[in-house]
């Protein structure tokens, strides 16, 4: 059992570079895609990630905002799944928060491309799964 879930997790998603987010397609059907390791994190609560607002996964979340998000360490064949919601943010301090030089690789027109947005998630529950055991958490 984990004794300290915030602190154990936490430091198994400092050491990833991918993250993998969960939503909802327009039948139900869960959709998983790879992204960068998240530009912004409080605790295990709170996740801030950069994308671009014309992606299926913001179309998806706007529909639904249910979603998970999921951390593996390949090394210790360990991972942590993330349950809750996902936001989509477009105003400019959001945006401003997390956007970092070199991001005009992928937003030509910069922090105020219109193609440029930030999901948020917020985690509710999670499940740790380390040495072939789970465990279910509560954030």
């Amino acid at each position: 059992m984990m004794r300290n879930p915030e602190q154990t997790v936490g430091n198994l998603i400092d050491n990833q570079s991918v993250a993998f987010i969960g939503s909802v397609d327009e039948n139900g059907f869960p959709n998983i895609k790879a992204m960068l390791a998240p530009r912004k994190r409080e605790g295990i609560k709170e996740f801030w990630f950069t994308t671009n607002t014309s992606s299926k996964r913001v179309a998806q979340y706007l529909v639904s905002p249910n979603a998970c998000v999921y951390f593996y360490d390949k090394r210790f064949f360990r991972g942590v799944m993330l349950r809750g919601m996902m936001e989509v943010l477009a105003d400019a301090e959001s945006k401003a928060l997390i956007w970092r030089e070199g991001d005009t690789m992928y937003y030509k027109e910069g922090v105020t491309d219109p193609d440029y947005c930030v999901l948020k998630f917020t985690a509710k529950s999670g499940r740790f799964y380390q040495s072939f055991k789970s465990e279910d958490f509560r954030i």
